[in-house]
């Protein structure tokens, strides 16, 4: 069984996303082994640029430890797919072996350029910013609708 991994910075505070994610996380377990590992979100009271910079490098530091199998960063400059490229994507790196799939989503700052360096892939889902705890919900929707569209499910209609 193909393994999903998700890596988020920060945590999810609201009850309704959280509620959402842990459904389609349920969901995406009859397809695939399915986990989201969380990276603490750096916090600074004030912030320029050039500590945004540093709160991207140091939470990259974190991830980068994570990546694992074929990775792909969320970021705004990434390629927008449609449901079904996304699926079409996850299908051939399943039979092609490729046993492990790393989603990357970065902080309220993005992900650091090493982070996206390191990427087999940068995806995006939107020209428009969205909070990184919906995106997660988003993401993982997303994955369910993907291995639905693989198993030959209605759902994605």
């Amino acid at each position: 069984m193909i393994k999903v991994n998700v890596i988020a910075v920060g945590r999810v505070k609201e009850r309704y996303f959280a509620d959402g994610i842990a459904e389609y996380s349920k969901r995406l377990s009859k397809f695939c082994d399915f986990s989201v590992t969380e990276v603490e979100e750096e916090n600074y009271k004030k912030t320029d640029a050039k500590i945004i910079e540093r709160i991207k490098q140091r939470e990259g530091e974190k991830i980068i430890p994570l990546l694992k199998g074929t990775v792909f960063a969320t970021a705004p400059e990434g390629k927008k797919l449609s449901s079904e490229d996304l699926a079409r994507k996850i299908g051939a790196l399943a039979d092609a072996g490729r046993g492990v799939i790393t989603f990357v989503i970065g902080g309220s700052y993005g992900l650091s350029e090493q982070v996206k360096n390191a990427a087999d892939d940068k995806i995006s889902f939107s020209d428009m910013t969205f909070p990184h705890t919906l995106f997660r919900l988003m993401l993982t929707e997303q994955l369910y609708r993907a291995f639905s569209i693989l198993g030959g499910s209605a759902y994605h209609k």
